[in-house]
């Protein structure tokens, strides 16, 4: 099957049936009650357990400082993009050059973790928006993608709001979104299919036009390698 059906029909293989009943990701009311300090103590506490439940030697010198190690990663790092303080701030500048055609920002690194077993999600987004007058800052769309990646998810969450968050910062329907990533749920661990990988998209506005989509998959498919 061609790469671009795959990006026209939506398809989507995660290689088991996990669905998401909300484009919001689910959190509690309470989710930030607790100070990053409290949330370490709590999580490197719970890691501790898991370890010495699993058998390890939580004295071993190479093992003792790891429930530290991990409870300052989920919190600062890996699960940083959940709180709403840390997200992007995405200013707009007037289209002053009157450019009228789309702006393609492809092959965005994206690291997130999928929320059905905490493994790592490892791709690239490709994002695409037509202006209605506004346009906003090139690295602002990678820090976009990085702050929805870092955080449980699935990926067809993660297309979705990535997608409706430019569309609010740039104030149009007219922005689209691909992503191709590998689940290391499905490569390293169930099936082990360490070839294959997961595409999801979203288009909207006049993206929903054959032609603009065309158009978007095509920019996506050149050849931008200039390290050599």
């Amino acid at each position: 099957m061609k790469i671009e059906k795959l990006y026209r029909d939506n398809t989507t293989d995660s290689g088991e049936d996990h669905h998401s009943s909300n484009v919001k990701t689910p959190l509690r009311k309470d989710a930030f009650d607790k100070s990053d300090e409290e949330k370490i103590h709590l999580i490197q506490e719970h890691v501790r357990a898991i370890l010495d439940t699993l058998g390890m030697d939580l004295e071993d010198d190479s093992i003792k400082g790891t429930p530290l190690r991990v409870a300052k990663m989920f919190v600062k790092e890996t699960f940083g993009g959940l709180h709403p303080d840390r997200k992007p701030k995405a200013s707009t500048f007037e289209n002053s050059y009157k450019y009228g055609e789309m702006l393609v920002e492809k092959n965005i690194t994206l690291y997130s973790t999928c929320e059905h077993h905490l493994l790592p999600i490892i791709g690239k987004a490709h994002i695409a928006y037509i202006s209605n007058g506004s346009v906003v800052g090139l690295s602002k769309m990678n820090r976009i993608v990085d702050h929805y990646a870092k955080r449980p998810q699935v990926q067809e969450r993660l297309t979705l709001q990535v997608v409706q968050e430019l569309q609010k910062v740039l104030g149009t329907e007219n922005v689209a979104c691909v992503i191709d990533a590998k689940h290391l749920c499905v490569n390293s661990r169930g099936i082990s299919d360490v070839a294959s990988s997961t595409v999801t998209s979203e288009f909207g506005g006049l993206f929903k036009n054959e032609e603009k989509k065309r158009e978007f998959l095509d920019y996506i498919k050149l050849d931008t390698d200039f390290n050599e």
